[in-house]
């Protein structure tokens, strides 16, 4: 049985919007690994509507006051999808700068906990609200994500952090549309089958599993 602590950060997918059981996949994770036997505690960090810009002020006090450094813990972050939106005919945070966002919280963060890093979810683009006065285009959300997902591999790379494209999971699945609330927020189905994911990627399975465990 393995003991561990972990705070999750990141937007509305990691805050469970859209899931009327209001677990999330984090919930629905934990809850999944405690029925296997292990001993979690998790806190869910997500707040709707965040980019990286707004995690990078608030995630170290907000981890600080949960997590022990005496204690087996890990720092989950998840966010990206509100990066690469398009807002009021301006993209809320350029590719460039979520880069430097993400680089400055991943480096302080690891060297505090282990560190995983969640990539963003497809969305369903042909459910996205009409982006132009006009209504003559949609906004293309996949394939601005898609630009900004390569970057964080990349990045999750260069500093060593386990990284989940949990896009490539998500974009070629028939039926993962189908889960979608909204076209954005995955519903119950959805965060379950995230809370799937999450379970049998490597990254997770370390924590739960490795040797430090």
């Amino acid at each position: 049985m393995t003991n561990l602590r972990v705070c999750f950060i990141g937007d509305s997918i990691t805050n469970g919007t859209g899931d009327t059981g209001f677990l999330g996949w984090p919930g629905r994770l934990c809850a999944a690994e405690v029925d296997a036997g292990h001993n979690l505690t998790d806190y869910n960090l997500g707040i709707r509507g965040d980019t990286s810009a707004d995690i990078v002020p608030r995630w170290h006090d907000e981890v600080a006051a949960r997590l022990s450094p005496l204690l087996h813990c890990a720092i989950v972050f998840n966010f990206g999808i509100n990066d690469a939106t398009e807002e009021n005919g301006e993209i809320r945070v350029s590719m460039g700068q979520s880069i430097k966002n993400a680089r400055a919280l991943l480096s302080e963060a690891k060297l505090m906990h282990s560190t995983l890093w969640i990539g963003p979810s497809a969305v369903d683009d042909s459910r996205m609200p009409l982006m132009t006065e006009t209504g003559e285009t949609r906004d293309k959300r996949n394939a601005r994500t898609a630009d900004y997902n390569l970057g964080f591999k990349a990045l999750a790379d260069e500093l060593d952090v386990p990284y989940l494209d949990m896009l490539a999971k998500t974009i070629n699945d028939a039926d993962w549309h189908g889960l979608l609330s909204d076209g954005l927020h995955p519903g119950p189905a959805g965060h379950q089958k995230m809370a799937e994911i999450v379970m049998g990627w490597i990254g997770w399975r370390a924590l739960l599993d490795g040797p430090c465990a």
